[in-house]
């Protein structure tokens, strides 16, 4: 005896946005370093010197993570949108819980994939995971290959991922 099963349409409940993530592990860095470099200027140009650093050097820095998250949302929004298109039922799209990573949760038919990385332009990186296996790349070599890394993975999570799933 065979159930039924609600078929999925490619756009199920996704709604098409992907939401912001900020990383306060990132933004506790910046503020550490760039008190660490204003502090460095104080006995060289006093007090307002290190004080002036620090608001540049802090700007600097939230600018930056402001950017990479940006950049990484942009991705995200990339690979969920290619394999919506090419078929995959994506659920929803959520941000982690806790605030301290800059990753987002994608619902799909084949399981949970979790989206991130490391939130600050220059040195920006997408990871992405699927049952327990993740890989990581340089984001802006991400953004230059975008089809063909959303092709690769959406083989391997809805294609490969449904067939062994299924047995």
């Amino acid at each position: 005896m065979q159930l039924e099963q609600r078929s999925r349409t490619t756009e199920a409940d996704w709604s098409g946005t992907i939401p912001n993530a900020f990383d306060g592990r990132i933004m506790g860095v910046v503020v550490v370093l760039a008190g660490l470099a204003a502090s460095l200027n104080v006995p060289y140009g006093g007090l307002p010197l290190g004080v002036a650093a620090f608001v540049l050097l802090l700007a600097g820095g939230v600018i930056g993570h402001v950017l990479g998250e940006r950049q990484l949302r942009r991705l995200t929004d990339g690979l969920v949108a290619r394999w919506s298109a090419a078929g995959g039922a994506v659920d929803g799209v959520t941000r982690s819980a806790n605030g301290m990573r800059t990753e987002w949760t994608v619902h799909t038919s084949a399981g949970d994939v979790t989206i991130g990385g490391v939130a600050l332009v220059p040195i920006a990186r997408l990871s992405v995971e699927w049952q327990g296996v993740g890989d990581s790349i340089d984001a802006s070599d991400a953004e230059a290959n975008l089809e063909e890394i959303a092709d690769e993975l959406y083989e391997e999570i809805f294609e490969i991922g449904a067939s062994s799933r299924g047995r």
